[in-house]
């Protein structure tokens, strides 16, 4: 799926581990965020960069908020936890302008009304989603 959607290099989680393939890695993008700062820092190519944009328990997290600066500090691999955006209109026109020419193709995994959020959630749980899963909220039509 993320060959499909422009990956040059994809590793899958259920057969390798990545920290452990011999190979460094200029940019790791990690959308799971489920392993150590040591394994990314073993695994970054010396100015490599690590994004990690989500994480599996607390604990993880605040690993890598706190330790992921530390060891960014100490050398010249990146560790970082993803940001939160401050859009803008001309980044929105140039988002809407990538999505609408098929450069950017969003993976949505499944749906979910938000009386069922926590069925969602259960599911992200899971451990296997193949994309976002999403949360949708219906108008209130009533006046």
């Amino acid at each position: 799926m993320v060959r499909s959607i422009g990956a040059d290099k994809t590793i899958d989680y259920t057969k390798e581990e990545f920290a452990e393939l011999g190979q460094n890695y200029d940019l790791i993008y990690d959308a799971v965020g489920n392993r150590s700062v040591s394994d990314y820092k073993r695994a970054l190519r010396p100015e490599g960069i690590c994004v990690i944009t989500g994480f599996t328990t607390l604990p993880r997290l605040f690993q890598h908020m706190l330790l992921g600066p530390l060891v960014s500090m100490t050398g010249n691999r990146k560790i970082r936890m993803q940001g939160v955006a401050k859009p803008n209109r001309k980044d929105l026109v140039f988002i809407k302008e990538l999505l609408e020419a098929g450069k950017v193709k969003p993976v949505i995994d499944r749906r979910y009304p938000l009386s069922q959020a926590a069925e969602a959630i259960r599911y992200l749980e899971q451990g296997h989603a193949r994309g976002k899963v999403v949360i949708t909220v219906e108008p209130n039509n009533k006046t």
